[in-house]
């Protein structure tokens, strides 16, 4: 079953190309976790917030700015181990009329949600998706976004090494909320483990959302950010900061 799964990606993985070797300033994945930790309401601000994103004129711009003016996109979803499912396929986005459609495409298309976290199967399924496709990217990027630890699958950080060893960098948008004082065992800092175990690459960085309201915003920094390739800050912060992070009276 598991490597029909593959199979059956890596057949959508190709049917948004248009032609082999189609040259490309950025290969991006999209890979937004949909656990059942993400309830419906956060899933849909976080769809909304891609659909948005690409619907924003200053997205449009940075994608024409660049050298061949386009980049190539698809979207993934993900919770378990063995479940990666491939929204829009890849995608070539060269200015406003293909931006809103791959953001129709998306807005289009039902939200499914599984249990369990498996960031590093996202990593995985992400990778074979760059490595099946059609385009030739200057620049080949896993973006994975998610609210909590790997729980299932192998670890996060060899399969981001993988990825980062076949010259793909790896970004990340961890979705915070306070914790209950009693969890146990205690979890590290989202953004903490996020850093450690989930980022890597050439010109990698985290953006962390603290709030569902954030989402949009953090969205839209983070894809003109990679549209970019841009440096500085390793992490960035959208929204209100978390209880814990506020100073006391």
């Amino acid at each position: 079953m598991r490597v029909a799964a593959v199979a059956l990606l890596l057949s959508l993985a190709a049917a948004g190309a248009r032609a082999d070797g189609v040259p490309v300033d950025l290969e991006l994945v999209l890979a937004v976790d949909v656990s059942f930790s993400i309830d419906e309401a956060d899933g849909k601000l976080q769809r909304e917030g891609y659909a948005r994103a690409f619907r924003d004129p200053r997205v449009v711009e940075a994608i024409r700015s660049g050298r061949t003016g386009a980049i190539a996109v698809t979207y993934l979803e993900w919770s378990a181990a063995d479940y990666q499912r491939v929204v829009v396929g890849w995608s070539l986005v060269d200015g406003k009329e293909a931006a809103d459609g791959f953001a129709a495409r998306l807005a289009a298309q039902p939200r499914i949600s599984q249990s369990w976290t498996s960031i590093s199967a996202a990593i995985d399924a992400a990778s074979i998706l760059i490595d099946a496709n059609a385009f030739a990217g200057a620049r080949k990027v896993i973006d994975v976004s998610g609210d909590g630890m790997n729980n299932h699958g192998r670890e996060p950080a060899a399969a981001r090494d993988e990825a980062v060893a076949a010259g793909i960098t790896v970004n990340g948008l961890a979705i915070m909320r306070p914790r209950p004082a009693w969890t146990w065992p205690p979890e590290p800092p989202l953004d903490d483990y996020y850093r450690a175990n989930v980022v890597g690459g050439p010109n990698s960085f985290l953006v962390v959302a603290t709030e569902p309201a954030a989402f949009a915003q953090a969205i839209l920094q983070k894809l003109l950010r990679e549209i970019a390739d841009a440096g500085g800050d390793p992490v960035e912060r959208v929204g209100r900061p978390l209880l814990a992070e506020r100073p006391a009276d």
